[in-house]
């Protein structure tokens, strides 16, 4: 027996007599009830949409459960755990830099769920975060959740739910398909035509802000509207929402092959695993050592031998689905790619849309990567070209104004309001991220908050929110997505101490001083994190999400140690970085000589 959102519309629906030319949403979704529900039957327009659902989106969270649910319950349960639909990270991330934590975990929607661990967890909904960071994502930052409804942001407009994703919106959230009495109708997708797998720009409708990755990945940058001069002061080409002009940069290697986001992301990233995570970096599954390799690992396969293995289901809709037999690469998680394998010593992607195969190249074992020292870098920490850094973040809420809150879906008093300082894409500083590892950090974030009351009086002026008890800026382990073929120079890292989280500075004998100073302070550097005065280095703000750190002391000085080897050692292959560098080396015969000439 069919489902019935597989069977088609009966020829007699007035569905079908007034929308003519309507798109089929696809060859198995083509019976409009068993997702819009209505009356079929019915002559009168009233009358025949009185029971729609939704009316216009029936994937919307508010009824999910009766259109796609009822045939798609593996992927709904997902998705409703789903850290794009929980936003718990975001949420948990501005609460703890903006109020602190008050041990309770909120989602958009709250509800019980699961963590990796089986535990069962219950959460909160975000609308009882009844202080200024609960505001903030409420009214500002959850216009791009999956759960909400875009449908005023030029470029950036989008459906809620499973239609986010699966029925792409155009630039201004109008329909333009084939049904003459929806056409130009606005807050529908740009036809009524299901998408399988979306492409990037579905993708960049949400991911354009904050990081800006699908910006950064596509080789477009906004700086021109963050104080940030582009070449002759001209605005950019390119329009995107919040009447931002995008300049061109470098693409990413990835996006410039030719592949698209979720040719390296998997489904279970995007659409979840089923599990409840706390932060974005605990669902991600990939890595860039799962295709390319590690400095002594090697990318690890396993052949698929079930019929039900996920590859083959996850790949039906490729354009050249999976078969048995394929060794299929391995995530970090240790679950099947559907899209990338090994076939006679090579590793392979294939572009799930286009099909096209792209080649891996296998670092391990390769001088370039087999430094020691270097064991705890992160492949972007040397391969990025850029990363976006905002600083001086200036928050303003204002209580005499009103503003949307998207959760709650009503205008309630209090606007927020955004300007920024400075805008940099390189250098980047780098910092030990959650994992231990060393990668770069962007401003994360660098707030400045403002609060206005409904008389005007400022209860708080550019105040510094408190994080882990000490009035400080904070940083974030990042990832640009704007990443490259050819390394950093090691003079990059080893001869600048911007890349280690000094910012603009000067050097002065043994001390580094930062040269940008934060107005709210005449100490401390607005792009920097750390200050060295005779010798010893100091962190003057945090570097946020567990585990994650500043360099030490001692680390910086070992990195910058290196930098008196690299005018004659350049090359990786040098035999001195496959055993550490002896810096008393530089006291032997042989050195002193060579250092006696300069």
């Amino acid at each position: 027996m069919l489902a019935a959102g597989c069977t088609p519309a009966p020829p007699t629906s007035t569905c079908v007599a007034c929308h003519k030319g309507l798109e089929s949403a696809s060859a198995r979704h083509s019976d409009c009830v068993a997702c819009h529900g209505g009356d079929p039957q019915a002559r009168d327009k009233i009358q025949s949409h009185a029971s729609l659902r939704g009316p216009a989106n029936p994937s919307a969270p508010e009824t999910w459960e009766e259109a796609c649910g009822k045939c798609h319950r593996y992927q709904l349960e997902r998705v409703k755990a789903n850290i794009m639909q929980t936003n718990a990270g975001m949420i948990r991330n501005i609460q703890q830099t903006w109020e602190g934590a008050d041990g309770k975990e909120y989602t958009t929607r709250g509800g019980k769920a699961f963590d990796p661990t089986g535990k069962a967890v219950e959460t909160v909904p975000v609308a009882q975060l009844d202080n200024l960071s609960g505001e903030l994502y409420r009214k500002f930052c959850s216009r791009c959740h999956i759960g909400t409804t875009n449908g005023d942001s030029y470029a950036a407009a989008h459906g809620s739910g499973c239609a986010a994703c699966h029925f792409p919106w155009n630039e201004t959230a109008t329909y333009e398909g084939n049904d003459k009495v929806m056409k130009g109708k606005a807050g529908h997708s740009a036809n009524h035509g299901m998408t399988p797998l979306p492409d990037t720009q579905v993708c960049s409708r949400c991911h354009n802000r904050s990081g800006r990755i699908a910006l950064s990945y596509q080789g477009l940058y906004d700086g021109n509207n963050g104080l940030v001069p582009t070449k002759s002061g001209e605005a950019g080409p390119t329009m995107t929402s919040g009447a931002r002009n995008l300049t061109h940069i470098t693409p990413d290697v990835h996006f410039a092959a030719g592949m698209e986001c979720i040719d390296c992301h998997t489904s279970r990233e995007v659409m979840g695993d089923g599990y409840s995570y706390r932060n974005m970096y605990l669902q991600t599954e990939i890595s860039c050592e799962d295709c390319h390799g590690g400095a002594a690992e090697l990318p690890r396969y396993r052949e698929i031998t079930r019929e039900n293995d996920e590859a083959l289901r996850e790949s039906r809709s490729y354009k050249q689905p999976v078969t048995s037999g394929m060794r299929m690469i391995q995530t970090t998680k240790g679950r099947n790619y559907a899209n990338v394998f090994y076939k006679d010593g090579v590793v392979w992607l294939q572009g799930k849309r286009s099909g096209r195969l792209h080649r891996s190249k296998v670092i391990t074992g390769t001088p370039e990567h087999t430094v020691v020292g270097h064991r705890r870098l992160e492949c972007y920490s040397c391969h990025s070209h850029t990363s976006v850094q905002c600083y001086g973040c200036h928050t303003k809420y204002d209580k005499a104004k009103a503003g949307m809150d998207f959760i709650n879906g009503e205008e309630t008093s209090g606007a927020f309001s955004e300007t920024e300082d400075y805008r940099m894409l390189y250098p980047f500083p780098l910092a030990l991220n959650q994992r231990g590892r060393i990668s770069p950090v962007t401003p994360g974030c660098q707030t400045f908050v403002t609060v206005a009351e409904a008389d005007g009086a400022l209860s708080k002026a550019e105040y510094i929110a408190k994080f882990k008890g000490a009035q400080q800026l904070r940083f974030a382990p990042f990832y640009s997505h704007n990443t490259g073929k050819k390394a950093l120079g090691c003079v990059e890292c080893h001869g600048n101490p911007a890349f280690l989280g000094f910012g603009q500075h000067i050097v002065e004998s043994n001390s580094i001083k930062g040269t940008l100073i934060c107005e709210r302070s005449d100490r401390k550097p607005l792009d920097g994190f750390l200050t060295m005065t005779n010798g010893r280095v100091n962190a003057y703000s945090a570097i946020t999400r567990e585990h994650a750190r500043p360099l030490s002391g001692a680390e910086v000085k070992r990195t910058l140690s290196v930098n008196l080897c690299l005018p004659c050692h350049d090359k990786a292959r040098d035999p001195i970085y496959r055993k550490g560098i002896n810096l008393r080396a530089l006291d032997d015969t042989r050195h002193r000589r060579l250092l006696s000439d300069y």
